[in-house]
């Protein structure tokens, strides 16, 4: 891929992906609130009912879980999808600008086999006699 169009390729995935980025920052309102009118994981009884059944890992499990779902909402999808596209621009730019490969030399034929080649009849055998 030339640089020209390497360079048009970054500029047309930054300017979607930013202006995606900045027009959902913009519309999208503030996340919703919990339906129970407090946020579980704020609670202490309920943080000690995920550990007692599932260990710590259990509410680590919880806590990330969480996380992740905050960022594919509101304004914090916005910011998702910017950091997305510079992760996108990264990756493109990484790949576009590996060397190619290039051609070992020839791999030639081991002259010395790990075996002695068996003799057709009539042909004169070699001495292998290595002193």
């Amino acid at each position: 891929m030339s640089r020209g169009a390497l360079r048009r390729l970054t500029i047309a995935i930054l300017a979607v992906g930013f202006g995606s980025a900045v027009a959902i920052y913009l519309i999208a309102g503030p996340p919703p609130t919990n339906p129970l009118g407090y946020e579980p994981l704020q609670d202490k009884r309920y943080v000690h009912q995920l550990e007692l059944y599932g260990g710590k890992a259990n509410v680590l499990a919880e806590e990330f879980r969480d996380w992740f779902v905050g960022l594919w909402q509101g304004q914090q999808l916005g910011v998702t999808i910017a950091v997305l596209t510079v992760v996108t621009v990264l990756v493109v730019r990484y790949f576009a600008t590996l060397p190619p490969d290039k051609p070992g030399p020839p791999s030639q034929p081991n002259r010395e086999a790990p075996y002695p080649r068996a003799v057709e009849p009539g042909e004169p055998q070699k001495s292998r006699d290595h002193r």
